[in-house]
């Protein structure tokens, strides 16, 4: 079974650190560009950050330019986002998934399925 498996969410204090782990589980990522997602309820997926295959390239929201650092390592399956700084409004469900394009284009649009599960981040003011 193809899947992502991500971790590393949890409760950080304003300023605070986390790291997000997206490991592939039953495939390779190479080729894949992926990207790393937010959702809080009742508001719209935002695309936090993504990082291409080709040459790892990549690309951030405004609202995380400057705290949050994405990537990958290629022989464990995994990309990762680091977060740091962090901010009560990074409050939301994390997940990762591959995009149809190569970061940065285009790059919120996923493959159908091809996304994984959420970890809960949560940031106290």
């Amino acid at each position: 079974q193809l899947q992502f498996v991500e971790s590393g969410g949890g409760s950080a204090p304003s300023g605070g650190s986390l790291r997000l782990s997206c490991v592939a589980s039953g495939f390779a990522l190479d080729g894949y560009s992926i990207g790393w997602f937010r959702q809080v309820p009742g508001n719209n997926k935002e695309g936090v950050a993504c990082i291409s295959s080709s040459d790892d390239t990549s690309a951030y929201a405004d609202s995380v330019k400057g705290r949050f650092t994405i990537s990958r390592d290629y022989p464990q399956a995994s990309v990762f986002l680091q977060m740091d700084n962090l901010k009560s409004e990074d409050t939301a469900t994390y997940y990762c998934g591959a995009s149809v394009s190569q970061c940065p284009q285009n790059w919120t649009r996923l493959i159908h399925g091809f996304w994984g599960q959420e970890t809960q981040v949560t940031v106290s003011s």
